[in-house]
Order: C-alpha cells, then sequence, then structure tokens
C-alpha cells in the first residue's frame, strides 16, 4: 500500500509539472501590448505579478478596449470566466506592457476628504455630504508609466487612491443598488499640483489634478467578486523605498455605494468610468516643511489583494 500511494503521488507530481502556468480564480483583466500583436489586446493576468493571459486570442470576437468589453457585460465576462478555467497559454510579464486598465472613460470622478484619517491631518472637519472634482480622461496613464513634471507646477505630490471602475450604465441608483453597478477595483495615484489646487485657478481643483500623467493606474481590473471587502483593505504609497502613507479603506467616509448614489443623482454613469475615492494622511505639502516630488523620485502605491503600481518621476 505505502508503494502504490507513492506511486500516486509521483503520477500526481509530475502531471502538476507538466500543466502551464495558470492564472489565479480571482478575475484581474488588464490591457496590454506585447511586440508580437499589431495593437492593445485585453488579458487576464495570471495572480498578482504575473504573466498574461491573450483574452483576444481565446475569443478572437471579444472587443480590444476595456471600455467596450465592460459596455457588453455579462456576454464578454462568461467568455472571460471560460479563460480562467482553460489551459491557455501565458505570456511572461517580461513580455509584455501593462496599460492602464481603463483608457479614455466617458470621465474620471473624484473624491476630497473622503478618510477620515486624511481629515485629522488637515484639522479639519469631516464632510457631511461627499466632496466631488474630477480628472481628464487624459491624464491617465499605465501602473508603471512615468510621471513628467510640468514645468508649470514646482509642487507635484502625491496620492495613493482606491478607485472603482463603473460596469452598468446608471442614473439615481440607489446605494442599495449600487455594487450591481461596479466592475471592479483598481489602484490608483492621483498625481496633484499643489499650488495650482490650493491657490491658483480660483482655487478650483480641476486643472493641478489633470496635467497628462497624473493619473497612473493599474496594474489589473479586479472584479468585485474577486475581493473580500474593498473596504477593508490595507492601502499605502512609498516615495524612493520611504513608507509616507499607510491607512485601510475602512476609514473612507462615504464608501462605494453612497459615492455612487451621490454622483449618479448629476450625471449618468457608464461603463468604463472610474472613481477615485480619496486618499488617506500623508502627503507631502501637509508635511512639516512640505515636500514635493521631483525628477528622479519612484512611487509606489499598493492597495492589498489590488496589486501595486511603480511610477518614476521625470
Amino acid at each position: 500500500m505505502l508503494v502504490a500511494a507513492r506511486r500516486r503521488l509521483l503520477t500526481a507530481l509530475l502531471q502538476a509539472r507538466k500543466q502551464p502556468l495558470q492564472p489565479s480564480r480571482d478575475m484581474r483583466l488588464v490591457q496590454f501590448q506585447a511586440p508580437h500583436l499589431a495593437g492593445p489586446h485585453l488579458g487576464l493576468e495570471a495572480g498578482n505579478g504575473g504573466g498574461v493571459i491573450d483574452l483576444n486570442a481565446f475569443d478572437p470576437t471579444l472587443p480590444e478596449t476595456m471600455v467596450q468589453f465592460l459596455e457588453q457585460g455579462e456576454a464578454t465576462l462568461s467568455v472571460a470566466r471560460r479563460a480562467l478555467t482553460a489551459q491557455l497559454p501565458v505570456l511572461p510579464r517580461s513580455e509584455v506592457t501593462l496599460l492602464a486598465p481603463v483608457t479614455r472613460p466617458d470621465k474620471v470622478v473624484c473624491v476630497g476628504l473622503n478618510y477620515v484619517d486624511h481629515c485629522k491631518e488637515q484639522n479639519v472637519p469631516v464632510p457631511k455630504e461627499p466632496i466631488i472634482f474630477s480628472k481628464f480622461a487624459s491624464s491617465i496613464v499605465g501602473p508603471y508609466d512615468a510621471v513628467v513634471l510640468p514645468p508649470e507646477s514646482q509642487e507635484v505630490d502625491w496620492e495613493v487612491e482606491l478607485a472603482v471602475v463603473i460596469g452598468k450604465k446608471g442614473k439615481h441608483i440607489k446605494a442599495t443598488d449600487a455594487m450591481a453597478h461596479v466592475a471592479g477595483f483598481t489602484v490608483a495615484h492621483d498625481v496633484s499640483a499643489r499650488d495650482w489646487q490650493m491657490r491658483r485657478n480660483g482655487k478650483q481643483w480641476l486643472l493641478g489634478k489633470t496635467f497628462d500623467t497624473f493619473c497612473p493606474l493599474g496594474p489589473a481590473l479586479v472584479t468585485k467578486d474577486s475581493i473580500a471587502d474593498p473596504h477593508n483593505l490595507r492601502i499605502c504609497c512609498r516615495v524612493n523605498g520611504e513608507l509616507v502613507q499607510s491607512s485601510n479603506t475602512n476609514q473612507m467616509v462615504f464608501k462605494t455605494e453612497e459615492l455612487i448614489a451621490w454622483v449618479s443623482q448629476f450625471v449618468t454613469l457608464y461603463p468604463g468610468d472610474i472613481f477615485l475615492t480619496g486618499t488617506p494622511p500623508g502627503v507631502g505639502v501637509f508635511r512639516k516643511p512640505p515636500v514635493f516630488l521631483k525628477k528622479g523620485d519612484e512611487v509606489q502605491c499598493e492597495i492589498e489583494e489590488l496589486g501595486s503600481i511603480v511610477n518614476k518621476v521625470v
């Protein structure tokens, strides 16, 4: 019996070694490029930091952009779910370039003062209603792209944020129905020019938030069913390896459901729309003395279960 058991174990191990590396059962959707491909493709990240499965090679009828993929709803998601369980080749991470998981959304909705500990840092009251502003979609870059310091600003700052991606169109959405409109979550870096945010442009925040390259996103759109609780995730930011922000999404004043209900009173939400849900304490502008990003710095934004993005400052 012992010999037979060992033989079965050896057979199982040999079979396991023959299996190609497969993605985790968590769905981590990406947009990517590779030298052998004509343009951007949709893919599945094989676990946090893993290689990429080409969804367009699995099913050539799939769209090649995330917004179009989300617009088709369950039809395309079911194809991605099938790909998770299929024996598919995995492109090594070294052979692909990850793009932002969503590009050219209809809108990028941002939320100010949405962490209790960030409000304490500034000695300001916790808002009674969400503070909403925006970034233009042209500010979006990939998870490992450079952040370009604009010559117009001398006070560029970091902000790690949880990003929510809308998966279903809606207006006047109830908070109790809001998660049905969410596709998933990703990591965002809300780069901010504090001089333009706080002193210029009539103190309207838009211009200070929306310079080109001021919205790195990624590495993947992690679907909502792959995350135990988006409002209980460790969130942190490092600049040149030094931990500068460290908190938990449970510190959010207004959670995803409340934000979607609030914003959808005013505008229709479309698949691919992005919500940047606010940043925890530790930003540069409120340090004594203030600290701002400079050429050569490297910023890493990380959220538990979602992954990390790393952006060089140039």
